[in-house]
């Protein structure tokens, strides 16, 4: 399954990078949540909150990173949310009135089992 994700660089800043997630895989989550509005922090630049999977159910949108690029993510496109220090990444939604997504929040430890492209 296809997964791009955000993490921070050795300087702090946000980049990210595009690659998958294994077929029936299991990741250590602390649970997970549904969220369909937008939190005040969430529309500017931030890091994420937490490492986590966001897995889009509705809505299309670019994200960018600390040095301006871009990429797109849709359903069917999983991000894995792990630029927890920083400017972090910002985004706009491109298709769609709203973003339907899911937060499944990994445990510290855990692994994120993305593998790069």
């Amino acid at each position: 399954m296809k997964a791009i994700r955000l993490y921070n660089t050795e300087d702090g800043k946000c980049t990210f990078e595009i690659g998958k997630i294994p077929n029936k895989t299991t990741i250590d989550s602390k649970g997970f949540f549904a969220q369909t509005h937008v939190d005040a922090y969430e529309k500017v630049a931030h890091a994420a909150p937490r490492k986590q999977y966001v897995v889009t159910l509705k809505g299309k949108l670019k994200f960018k990173v600390s040095n301006g690029d871009t990429f797109i993510i849709e359903p069917g496109v999983i991000l894995i949310a792990e630029d927890t220090k920083g400017s972090g990444h910002t985004w706009d939604l491109v298709k769609g009135d709203k973003w339907e997504r899911l937060y499944i929040p990994l445990t510290e430890d855990g692994s994120d089992q993305f593998i790069k492209d």
